[in-house]
């Protein structure tokens, strides 16, 4: 039995996480976990789950949450969330962690040679030489969650990586993929959060709407395989079947397919090398009928250009970007700037 520790137990990864723990109680059990502000939610879990240490954002309830759970321990603060990343009982850390938060706590995690599955793009986009330096010194599995990654790290197993010509992330398009960058304006942010195939968290969901989200996961598709960035492209998928494809030079291409369920990639991470059964949805090609792929609209999505610039020049610039965006989004969300102003602060 593997024993996770979920950085982010609260949020759209962490509790899809938890239902894959939950359908899974012989081969996992969650023992750490951390949560902000969902009072409820982590009572929920805490009750359901029973961990022995749980990281709170809202120092002020843990008197509240000490007294109905005697038996787990609650923490707060920066060093908190460290001590959930590197809890002595646990093997795996879930890194859900919205933004450059992750960071630290994930580097923190492989120092004490913790296998890592990654959901937090963030960390590799704002730290990636650091962080994949340290995964290949201390020899710990780095299994990635998001979808895209996850279908790339499958496209590659077995396969020897000096016989890629390429690598194509696939991309949903969000909700704009086919508009003109003056049909944006006006774009308010519940137009901008109704993404048509996946339910994810509010920054990630944004990101997906301006496509800068492909963008930082070019940069990790650089740190994750140590591929050069001609090498990795991106195509407009609006189905969202095709996680991604890898063409190698004898001209195969090899893709990944399933249904817009983060509980496939999540499970994959948990379990690897091994597949489980599952009671999750599965894909009916009779049913999709269709698969369809466009070229992206750099001019009036430019995030993926803004990324690939930011790599190309290097040191800091991809954690400059990506600072940029998480602050530009924030402001979106809080109705202080327009959705194409994004683009400008990027």
């Amino acid at each position: 039995m593997k024993s996770i520790s979920i950085l982010g137990s609260t949020g759209s990864i962490g509790t899809q996480t938890l239902d894959v723990i939950r359908s899974h109680p012989k081969e996992f059990r969650a023992i750490a976990l951390s949560g902000f502000n969902e009072i409820e939610t982590i009572q929920s879990q805490v009750k359901e789950f029973r961990p022995k240490l749980f990281w709170v954002g809202a120092e002020e309830k843990i008197g509240l949450l000490e007294r109905q759970f005697p038996d787990t321990r609650f923490v707060s603060g920066k060093k908190g969330l460290v001590e959930v990343a590197t809890f002595e009982e646990s093997d795996t850390v879930i890194g859900a962690i919205v933004g450059f938060a992750g960071l630290r706590p994930t580097v923190e995690a492989i120092k004490q040679g913790k296998s890592i599955g990654l959901a937090n793009k963030e960390t590799l986009v704002a730290g990636g030489e650091i962080v994949m330096d340290l995964v290949r010194k201390k020899k710990v599995p780095l299994l990635p969650i998001d979808s895209e990654h996850s279908a790339l790290f499958q496209c590659l197993n077995g396969e020897n990586r000096g016989e890629v010509k390429r690598m194509i992330l696939t991309c949903s398009g969000g909700p704009f993929k086919f508009k003109k960058r003056q049909e944006l304006e006006g774009i308010t942010a519940s137009q901008a959060l109704a993404h048509p195939t996946w339910s994810m968290g509010g920054k990630i969901t944004i990101d997906s709407a301006t496509l800068v989200n492909k963008g930082l996961e070019v940069i990790e598709a650089k740190w994750l395989y140590d591929m050069p960035l001609e090498r990795i492209e991106t195509i407009l998928h609006p189905q969202s079947i095709v996680h991604s494809m890898v063409e190698f030079v004898d001209g195969s291409t090899i893709a990944q397919l399933g249904t817009h369920d983060m509980r496939l990639p999540i499970q994959y991470a948990l379990s690897y090398p091994k597949r489980l059964p599952n009671s999750f949805p599965k894909l009916d090609l009779e049913k999709t009928q269709k698969l369809e792929f466009y070229p992206i609209d750099h001019e009036t999505f430019p995030g993926i250009t803004y990324a690939k610039r930011a790599l190309s020049t290097g040191g800091s610039m991809p954690c400059a970007i990506n600072a940029a965006n998480e602050i530009a989004v924030h402001a979106f969300l809080n109705g202080k700037i327009k959705f194409l102003q994004i683009f400008d602060c990027v």
